[in-house]
C-alpha cells in the first residue's frame, strides 16, 4: 500500500469541519466524506472546543512549553562548552 502524501488544511477549513459535527454531523460521516483519519478530525475538535485555535504552538501544555524552552537552553549551553574546548585547545597550544 503506497504511502500517502501528507495533506495540510487551513484554519478555516478546520472550522468547518469542526462546525458540521457540532451540529450533529456524525464523525464517522465526516472523516469518510473527506478522507481524513478520525485522530486529526479529535484534535481538531479538541483545538476548537479549548483554545480556538488550530495552531499547535496555542494548544501547548505550559510543561509541553518548558520542556521546549528547557531543550532549547540544553542545545545552547552544549553549543557553549564546545566553543570553550575549543578555545582551550587554541590557548593551550600557544
Amino acid at each position: 500500500m503506497p504511502k500517502q502524501e501528507r495533506r495540510t488544511f487551513t484554519s478555516a477549513f478546520k472550522k468547518q469541519l469542526v462546525e458540521l459535527y457540532e451540529n450533529g454531523k456524525s464523525r464517522a460521516a465526516i472523516v469518510e466524506e473527506y478522507d481524513l483519519t478520525a485522530s486529526a478530525l479529535d484534535r481538531w475538535i479538541k483545538q476548537a472546543q479549548t483554545t480556538g485555535s488550530f495552531r499547535e504552538k496555542d494548544n501547548r501544555s505550559s510543561e509541553e512549553n518548558e520542556l521546549i524552552a528547557l531543550r532549547k537552553e540544553n542545545q545552547r549551553l552544549k553549543m557553549e562548552v564546545d566553543i570553550l574546548k575549543q578555545a582551550a585547545l587554541i590557548m593551550g597550544r600557544k
